[in-house]
């Protein structure tokens, strides 16, 4: 299951495809600053069926090399397969676009990062026939941003430099710097960062963090926190609108068979909102000589 940290490792870069032009920079990587860039398919499927699939794809133009395309790959954890799908995407891209290929990896951990940039070769122990290279963006090499005006100065690398540094032990001094940068910063802009930068935390205890610091830092809180909450309190009134169902089901089957209903227990039924407590109560009803009875055994 892909997860929000593994979304916005990437999907940074389709936000702001001109980060990359700065990352290189950061990684020592002379790379001359995009003119533009485009978002290309990140199906790499062949026909046979055999499904492989980049994170993100940009073709990145440029004003004195030309053109190149970038592929982006979030990396998590370490993962063997991927000595086979790097090189596979590499020359796949290489043959369909007829264009230089650069593979950039994001990485939340140093050991992750450490194992995606060792070189893949592929040939014999006396000649190598392919030799792939990645880039590897992670905690070892990006900045730790907490100066406001540095981060405002480029908020796209300040919102990567913060998601790889979702671990790192001073990332509230990280995140609070991000949010401050994100005062009286126009909602059109301010959103992309502040979502990037929710989904690149995770379920981490810094993601409460991060919530508690745009609520006080920025005049909205919107986007996809506030949209996360409003899903989050339909999905609590949909189960309580179970429960109440339910109960209303339990009570219902006593009435019909001709079974007393005390207070306490109607007060009981109605008040229980597990639905599989409920459940097995509704089963019990079926048959139950008493009201109390469907609570046997609790």
């Amino acid at each position: 299951m892909v997860s929000s940290p593994h979304e916005a490792m990437h999907r940074i870069f389709q936000e702001y495809p001109g980060l990359f032009s700065r990352v290189s920079e950061v990684l020592g990587v002379d790379i001359p600053p995009p003119t533009s860039a485009t978002a290309l398919p990140t199906d790499l499927t062949e026909a046979r069926p055999v499904e492989r699939r980049v994170d993100t794809l940009l073709r990145i133009e440029t004003e004195h090399d030309g053109p190149f395309v970038l592929a982006i790959e979030a990396q998590g954890k370490k993962d063997p397969r991927k000595t086979a799908s790097w090189p596979y995407y590499v020359s796949y891209l290489h043959n369909r676009y007829g264009l230089p290929v650069l593979l950039l990896v994001v990485c939340q951990d140093r050991a992750t990062a450490e194992w995606a940039a060792h070189p893949i070769r592929i040939g014999l122990r006396q000649w190598q026939t392919l030799a792939l290279n990645p880039l590897v963006a992670g905690p070892h090499n990006m900045p730790v941003i907490t100066d406001v005006a540095e981060a405002r100065k480029d908020l796209a690398l300040a919102t990567l430099a913060a998601i790889t540094h979702a671990d790192n032990p001073d990332v509230g001094a990280i995140l609070k710097t991000l949010s401050a940068a994100l005062r009286d910063t126009p909602e059109a802009i301010a959103d992309p960062v502040i979502e990037l930068t929710a989904q690149g935390l995770g379920n981490r205890p810094a993601a409460q963090h991060w919530r508690n610091l745009v609520a006080v830092d920025t005049s909205f809180y919107k986007s996809f926190m506030s949209e996360e909450i409003r899903d989050e309190g339909r999905a609590q009134g949909r189960a309580q609108g179970r429960a109440q169902g339910r109960a209303e089901d339990i009570l219902l089957v006593l009435e019909q068979r001709g079974i007393a209903v005390p207070d306490r227990v109607r007060e009981r039924i109605t008040d229980c909102g597990d639905p599989e407590t409920l459940r097995q109560w509704l089963m019990r009803a079926v048959t139950a000589a008493s009201a109390e009875e469907i609570f046997a055994g609790e």
